[in-house]
């Protein structure tokens, strides 16, 4: 059926008061929306749902979100797993998260299986950590992470706290898509399911086994931190607000302010537009309190609290923003030095980073004797190593990606932007009281390790036109296999089409130069676009930053060659 056909059997089935429907009838006769929202069902991957809020099998609304939770209903009846160990769901600040949440939960408890259901917002690593302290059999969690204001989405953990993928994501979009997105679904109300027990409401005894599993992951206390270290944090309107404030508080950091305009949900996020931490942007009104207060550090995470961000004083009154290999590089530099000096450091110690992040914190956790091993991007596949490397015991020592994306404890399989602004903060504090800044830390690394110098660049190309050059291009940089790029000669090239040792299979490739540097390129799995990612190290800074420059320089001509 083409998109206009699709349209007219929606006006026909949804009922007259509907605000779907009121929705469609709005854009009769704009053939552009009305292909954009229904040339397709909206994609159900590895991280579940993600998509524009409204009418459409394009769009998340409650009828995709019902039928996806039906199929993921009949998947789990099927998977032979006990149904009575539940499903925890949590939801974040952006429009509908509460309703689908909700509406996910009720029709959970018509098909027999349990529901945990948070009553309020909560971050992505609370959700992680109750799947594997309720003993659930998955997980639902309703955020669009760090995307606009227009966005929801829908993730989709299974037993052991990560998102799901492989067999059993297949296994779930294979029972969604067996699905009418206009039958009627077994259905219990909230009221009726708490009555027969096939709905608990989680609230403060989580929230508090969280914030002390997070707390048990301090590395100093005490006289060891100066406690008035000046903080500035910023929860983007999300889920961090309570939970990170709540800890610095009981940990005693006396200085820790939040941004006002920032710290209730909104689903507008109405100061900061795009609510993504990475983009320093997003820091706008943290510098501006931070400038007023003198703080050292200013943190921030997005609207469900997995990613964490930090910008740090710069001398000259402003802020310098530090990306996710900076970052990890550090919290990696100030765990691996504290366990060495307290002899609490296991001997078989594992680092584990995905294939496109740089050398600089595993260079770190190398000269502390705690082995790196690489996965795919996504925390699906960092955090999914873990089972794998227990089993040949391996105590987990730290995970990370460098779109600032940390999991510093095994319990909470995702990223743990709660935990990571906790030991910045302690971070913060334990070098101020020894007369350094993180500033100085930093410096300190790369005088000892060298300067590691990166950059990421995306090519945006849309459409069909767009995603038929990205394929061309991937084909040039795969068939011809450049002998050197610039002045720069090629020492190895990784081609992960097919897999590489025990990494499966993406279509990724990584040239190795001969002075280390090195280049990752790979096409986005959500948004129109290739990635490029660029790493150098060197003696000195410029050198470093030289490299980059050379290396991105002869890439961009290669790329700018192919039509």
């Amino acid at each position: 059926m083409t998109a206009q056909e699709i349209y007219e059997v929606w006006l026909e089935k949804l009922p007259a008061g509907d605000p779907l429907r009121a929705e469609l009838e709005a854009i009769r006769g704009n053939d552009a929306e009305i292909t954009d929202r229904f040339y397709q069902e909206i994609a159900f991957g590895t991280a579940g749902l993600r998509g524009i809020c409204g009418a459409g099998t394009n769009r998340m609304n409650e009828r995709t979100v019902g039928r996806a939770t039906q199929g993921i209903a009949n998947y789990i009846k099927n998977s032979g797993e006990d149904i009575s160990r539940g499903v925890a769901i949590a939801y974040d600040c952006r429009h509908f998260s509460k309703e689908f949440s909700e509406m996910a939960a009720e029709i959970l408890a018509g098909n027999g299986i349990k529901a945990y259901l948070f009553p309020s917002l909560r971050p992505t690593p609370e959700l992680s950590y109750a799947i594997r302290k309720l003993g659930c059999v998955s997980g639902i969690n309703m955020t669009a992470s760090h995307n606009p204001k227009e966005y929801n989405g829908y993730k989709v953990y299974w037993e052991d706290g990560a998102q799901i993928s492989g067999e059993i994501s297949d296994g779930m979009l294979a029972e969604i898509q067996k699905l009418d997105m206009f039958e009627t679904f077994a259905k219990m109300s909230l009221a009726d399911a708490k009555e027969s027990g096939l709905i608990t409401m989680l609230g403060e005894d989580m929230d508090r086994d969280y914030l002390d599993y997070v707390k048990s992951l301090a590395e100093h206390e005490g006289d060891a931190l100066d406690l008035d270290v000046p903080v500035v944090y910023t929860p983007l309107n999300g889920a961090g607000s309570i939970p990170v404030m709540q800890i610095a508080a009981e940990r005693g950091f006396r200085n820790v302010h939040i941004v006002p305009e920032q710290k209730d949900p909104d689903p507008d996020f109405t100061t900061v537009g795009y609510p993504n931490p990475e983009d320093p942007k997003a820091f706008a009104y943290s510098e501006k309190l931070g400038a007023s207060l003198g703080a050292e550090v200013l943190i921030a995470t997005d609207p469900d609290s997995d990613r964490m961000a930090i910008e740090i004083a710069d001398g000259q009154g402003g802020y310098r923003f530090l990306n996710g290999n900076q970052t990890g590089g550090l919290i990696i530099a100030y765990l691996a030095e504290s366990r060495a000096e307290k002899g609490t450091l296991p001997e078989k110690s594992a680092l584990i980073k995905s294939i496109v992040t740089g050398n600089f914190g595993a260079t770190i956790a190398r000269a502390h004797g705690v082995d790196v091993f690489e996965t795919l991007t996504g925390f699906k596949n960092i955090c999914g190593k873990i089972p794998e490397l227990a089993r040949e015991g391996y105590a987990y020592f730290f995970g990370y990606e460098e779109s600032i994306g940390v999991a510093p404890g095994e319990e909470v399989r995702d990223k743990d932007g709660v935990c990571a602004a906790m030991l910045i903060m302690e971070m913060a504090a334990y070098y101020r009281k020894q007369g350094m800044s993180i500033a100085g830390k930093l410096e300190q690394l790369y005088q000892k390790y060298g300067y590691f110098a990166e950059d990421q660049v995306s090519v945006v190309l849309k459409g069909k036109e767009g995603a038929e050059r990205i394929g061309r291009i991937m084909d040039v940089f795969r068939g011809g296999k450049p002998a050197a790029f610039g002045a720069m000669k090629t020492a190895d090239v990784i081609d992960y089409i097919g897999g590489y040792k025990d990494i499966p299979p993406q279509n990724a490739l990584k040239f190795v130069m001969e002075d280390g540097s090195w280049f990752a390129m790979r096409p986005s799995g959500t948004e129109p676009k290739i990635k490029f990612y660029y790493y150098a190290v060197a003696d000195e800074r410029e050198a470093s930053a030289g490299r980059i420059d050379a290396m991105r320089g002869a890439v961009t001509e290669l790329i700018d060659s192919v039509e």
